[in-house]
């Protein structure tokens, strides 16, 4: 069994969606990012890179490189995923939290883990997220940003 961690931070801003979990979020500003910015993918696949020794997103599919301008963070995933099969790992689980003073997110969290599930070929029963606020405090409380943090658990298929 293998453990991973990931982490990933986005600014808001006018005139871009805001994709979370691959649900797109009613709301008056999006993330600002070189991909569609969806942090909550992010992270996840920072956990799952990280765990089976891949590095992270930003070696994979670098901001730097045009092929993946605006490209959805789902599309990523599935080759996080990919990635992960290739090497003999099964993701055991994923534990997820986004950080985001606004908008509130309770009523799209099971549309989140069921398209993020669905992306990676897991159950349900396999993936959690959460979301909190900061109390107002730092810049996902002041509204600037939104932030995530993931944890996975991943088993060797041999």
């Amino acid at each position: 069994m293998r453990c991973g961690i990931g982490y990933d931070v986005h600014k808001l801003a006018e005139n871009r969606a805001l994709i979370l979990g691959g649900v797109q979020i009613p709301y008056e500003k999006g993330l600002l990012g070189h991909s569609d910015a969806d942090v909550l993918a992010h992270a996840i696949m920072d956990a799952l890179a990280g765990a089976a020794g891949l590095g992270d997103i930003g070696l994979l599919f670098p901001d730097t490189d045009p092929q993946y301008a605006g490209i959805s963070s789902l599309k990523l995933l599935q080759e996080v995923r990919r990635m992960l099969e290739s090497k003999g790992y099964a993701i055991g689980n994923i534990d997820a939290v986004v950080i985001a003073q606004q908008p509130k997110l309770r009523p799209y969290i099971g549309q989140m883990e069921e398209t993020l599930a669905k992306t990676l070929g897991i159950g349900m029963p396999q993936i959690n997220v959460k979301a909190t606020t900061e109390e107002g405090l730092g810049f996902t409380g002041s509204g600037e940003g939104i932030s995530a943090q993931a944890v996975c658990l991943l088993e060797s298929k041999e």
